[in-house]
């Protein structure tokens, strides 16, 4: 097997809060590698509630060999955030100056903001930071796209998408066609092909 991964192993984020299909979006870019035949270690966190916590799923993928699915701190090399606040959070612990971002720009603001404890910010602040503690960082809003679709979970799908055409890890169409004819309902599987369409052409097309 030829490696094309930019990086030996290579550490990925993918962040949420729950209900975005944080969870599938992880495992359906760790069976396209392992259906390549790399070693895929895959490690989750959760917050305090299911529905509206942080959700953070660490991948580990390499040629070689296995890793401890907790990757090091400050060693990411992409983080794929599906909320915006959630890309800081893990940017703080597990960015540096080389780390990538994908970033959903529409937010989901907690408990705290929406009884007037906490100020959320201004998404433009937002994106302000993000790019100044990455070094590439591109912004859509994989929501509003999924929306149109029928559906916000689409966005996770959309994200996976736009993670295959950045060109860091190889994520052929034909190889998400059979991951997730397993992992979805055959009714279901030709609005996600769409979906992963549509996430791949909005990196494209910046």
């Amino acid at each position: 097997m030829e490696n094309t991964l930019r990086c030996d192993p290579y550490n990925l984020i993918i962040t949420g809060v729950g209900g975005q299909g944080n969870v599938l979006a992880s495992r359906v870019v760790g069976d396209m590698m392992i259906a390549q035949g790399y070693k895929v270690t895959i490690g989750e966190t959760f917050g305090a509630s299911q529905r509206g916590g942080s959700v953070m799923s660490h991948l580990r993928i390499s040629a070689r060999d296995g890793f401890s699915p907790q990757m090091p701190k400050a060693k990411a090399h992409m983080v794929v955030a599906l909320e915006p606040m959630e890309a800081i959070r893990v940017l703080a612990v597990y960015g540096n100056s080389k780390v990538k971002v994908l970033c959903n720009t529409r937010p989901i603001q907690p408990v705290g903001v929406i009884c007037g404890d906490q100020i959320y910010p201004e998404p433009k602040q937002i994106i302000q930071w993000i790019e100044s503690i990455s070094a590439d960082a591109r912004f859509f809003d994989t929501t509003k796209e999924a929306l149109d679709l029928g559906n916000s979970i689409f966005g996770n799908i959309m994200a996976v998408g736009a993670l295959s055409a950045t060109g860091d890890l190889p994520m052929p169409l034909k190889v998400f066609e059979r991951v997730i004819l397993k992992k979805i309902p055959v009714g279901k599987v030709e609005i996600n092909l769409r979906a992963y369409k549509i996430g791949k052409n909005l990196i494209r097309d910046k």
